[in-house]
């Protein structure tokens, strides 16, 4: 399993204790509201806004707070002025970390991040400081029993998916950036239940971590994963099974 996949499952697990404290439903509505005003609120045209829904129906949003967070990107309840920042940055053995922010002041936020990046063991840098480590690719997740690998072979990769892989009780498609939405509606034509699509940024090359460095990075990258304008964290890590293990029994 690819470091990707290994923080993307610490991630899975960690949503249902954030979903408790109402922090998926924060930062949901965020990008409900700006994928709103940014394409229009109707989401059978509007991809992005799309996808932000179907996240939030997921994490048992309440259909009221979704059509009021719609309301607010569109301006009939409220204005709402979030702008999308992406910081970067290194933390120990010399890994790279993105964090995509929704915020209402820019300066705010950097100060509070750079602060986590410098306590946690890490340096927020400058545009470019680890973006280039990154590529921007699809993730689409559907429950292993929805499909078989022929089915997914078929009808995935016919419409443009670049990788198949079992994620735990998943299927984990690949797909270029461009081409994310298509393979959905494939899936969907074909009568396949799509659990969720969207964007992620995928490490061109991994960096191994293991006894302190894992558990001080770990601990940084769930710090800003924590912040309430924060809305991912990617970061280049591999970190074996053993390891993961160690650090949730600790």
């Amino acid at each position: 399993m690819s470091g990707h996949s290994r923080w993307s499952t610490i991630k899975h697990k960690k949503a249902a204790s954030d979903a408790k404290k109402g922090k998926v439903w924060t930062k949901l509505i965020k990008e409900i509201a700006v994928a709103a005003r940014m394409g229009g609120g109707d989401p059978s045209g509007n991809p992005r806004l799309r996808k932000a829904m179907d996240a939030a129906r997921a994490e048992n949003m309440p259909t009221d707070n979704i059509n009021r967070a719609v309301k607010r990107g569109t301006g009939e309840d409220g204005a709402v002025s979030y702008e999308e920042v992406m910081y970067e940055g290194t933390g120990p053995a010399g890994t790279l970390i993105l964090v995509d922010v929704l915020t209402d002041n820019r300066n705010r936020t950097a100060a509070e991040l750079r602060k986590i990046f410098e306590k946690g063991g890490g340096s927020m840098g400058a545009a470019g400081a680890a973006a280039w480590g990154f590529e921007r690719k699809g993730h689409v997740r559907l429950d292993r029993k929805a499909a078989t690998e022929e089915q997914l072979f078929d009808v995935a990769l016919g419409a443009g998916a670049e990788d198949i892989a079992e994620d735990g009780d998943e299927w984990l498609v690949t797909t270029p950036a461009a081409e994310v939405d298509v393979v959905r509606a494939a899936l969907e034509k074909a009568r396949v239940a799509v659990k969720n699509a969207q964007l992620v940024r995928v490490a061109k090359n991994s960096v191994s971590v293991a006894g302190r460095d894992a558990e001080v990075l770990l601990r940084l990258v769930e710090t800003l994963d924590d912040h309430d304008d924060v809305q991912s964290v990617w970061a280049n890590l591999e970190v074996s099974d053993e390891e993961l293990a160690r650090l949730s029994e600790g």
